[in-house]
């Protein structure tokens, strides 16, 4: 059952034509807020629901970038380094102080312990990971338990490493009747099977699914059914514990270094003074920010939020501080007020996140009119061809295809967009906002592909988008 046009709340602001949006293609019970307007001017031609409050989900990454802009600047980098205390026994005491650094490889880590070994520290007593800049949840607040062991909820940690997630696959076995798991041996996790392999049918028949619990000792146990393939089946899992995880990859590497470790690695910050001897440097801040929208890397998002909070309220940074220092750096800096908005994280993974549309379309208006010293538009993905964009069903054929500059954004009933319609010569000359939820579609008992709701209406909204940007 669709709902009628008849309940859009529909609002034409200017002489612009833009043809009733086509709500009615989804189904009953969803809500949606749609905002278009033309950048030369601050009249919308299509204002439905503006004001009131919706998930944002990752187009939250916008407010996140712009704040990161604002407060951090082009410059910023996030810094690891390897310091060299002694001890009474003569034998050094190594500190790797962690900035939360969310592109930080072991290479990198290596790459400090080989520093350290050249500097003729080869015997070492303790190693302490130095965590200090972060504080307080490494998971926010209305973070699904459920999700928690999937790459895009890794961790926000100080102590981050190979994105928080390692890579593994699942297989089923010949006979049909198990299924097993590879991890690379390098990877210091541990994950156990009991899954079973069934038909499609048999599948459907049982509402058997593959579960996934982990645990904090960095343990995960598969359960569940998975239909029988002939290739594996790629898994990610996130890292449960940072530290844990963190301190095995120093192990190995230390001892690929031919460095003996006496004593313990330990997080926290030792209380004697320590003399730096290398230091690690991610790339700058506009490349962690096209990471950051053009792939929605939550891990990217969130660190950037708590180093927000970090540089903010000079203390360790949070999901409390950091999201808080958002809203004062915009307001401050644009005059744009978004107090009223109810944000948990800076990726937009929490269900607890609440914005309105009218609130990110003048975020947006100010990127916009302030482009040339953000430089935050090239950032985001062309529709069809970038990021995450580019394989989304709506945006695969013209006119919408190359004609978008946005970031999307997903939940579980929620599917959203926000950027620019692009004129003729490829320059942003419309500013939309679309924020769909309670998206619930009634499953089909149908082998013929039948094209999902959603992506029957973005086709017809992003298309008269594109007519009126152009």
């Amino acid at each position: 059952m669709m709902r009628s046009p008849l309940l859009v709340a529909l609002s034409v602001f200017s002489s612009m034509a833009f043809s009733a949006p086509p709500s009615d293609l989804l189904p009953s019970g969803s809500r949606s807020a749609l905002v278009v307007a033309p950048l030369d001017g601050s009249v919308s031609t299509l204002t439905q629901d503006e004001n009131s409050f919706y998930p944002p989900a990752s187009t939250l990454k916008i407010v996140t970038a712009l704040a990161a802009k604002l407060e951090l600047g082009e410059a910023f980098t996030f810094n690891t380094s390897i310091s060299a205390l002694k001890n009474d026994k003569q034998d050094s005491d190594l500190v790797i102080t962690f900035s939360g650094d969310p592109s930080l490889e072991r290479e990198n880590i290596r790459s400090l312990l080989n520093s350290a070994k050249e500097q003729g520290h080869t015997t070492i007593n303790h190693v302490w990971l130095d965590d200090s800049v972060f504080s307080g949840y490494e998971k926010a607040v209305g973070w699904p338990w459920d999700i928690l062991g999937v790459c895009y909820s890794a961790p926000s940690s100080a102590i981050s490493l190979d994105g928080n997630c390692v890579q593994a696959s699942i297989s089923t076995d010949k006979n049909g009747s198990a299924t097993s798991v590879f991890v690379p041996k390098h990877q210091p996790i541990s994950v156990s099977t009991n899954a079973v392999t069934l038909s499609k049918k048999q599948k459907e028949s049982r509402h058997c699914d593959l579960e996934l619990v982990p645990s904090a000792n960095n343990q995960y146990q598969i359960s569940g059914c998975l239909v029988k393939r002939d290739k594996p089946l790629p898994l990610k899992f996130a890292v449960q514990n940072t530290t844990l995880y963190t301190q095995a990859v120093i192990r190995q590497e230390m001892r690929q270094l031919g460095m003996t470790l006496n004593g313990q690695i330990k997080q926290g910050k030792p209380q004697q003074e320590a003399q730096q001897i290398a230091e690690h440097r991610s790339e700058s801040l506009n490349t962690l920010l096209e990471t950051m929208l053009k792939k929605s890397n939550n891990l990217y998002a969130d660190n950037i939020t708590k180093a927000i909070g970090h540089k903010f309220y000079l203390q360790a940074g949070s999901f409390s501080n950091g999201t808080e220092a958002i809203k004062q750096i915009i307001y401050s800096n644009t005059g744009i007020d978004i107090n009223d908005a109810k944000l948990a994280d800076g990726s937009g993974l929490s269900r607890n996140n609440k914005m309105t549309a009218s609130d990110l379309s003048a975020i947006l208006r100010y990127i916009y009119n302030h482009n040339d010293q953000l430089g935050l538009i090239e950032l985001m993905p062309k529709s069809g061809e970038e990021g995450t964009l580019k394989y989304r069903r709506s945006m695969r054929k013209s006119p919408i295809k190359g004609n978008l500059i946005a970031k999307s954004g997903s939940l579980y009933g929620s599917s959203n967009m926000a950027g620019f319609g692009l004129d003729k010569q490829g320059k942003p000359s419309t500013l939309f906002v679309q924020f769909v939820t309670d998206y619930h579609p009634p499953k089909l008992d149908s082998n013929k592909p039948v094209e999902a709701p959603i992506v029957s209406f973005e086709k017809a909204f992003y298309k008269q988008v594109v007519e009126q940007s152009q």
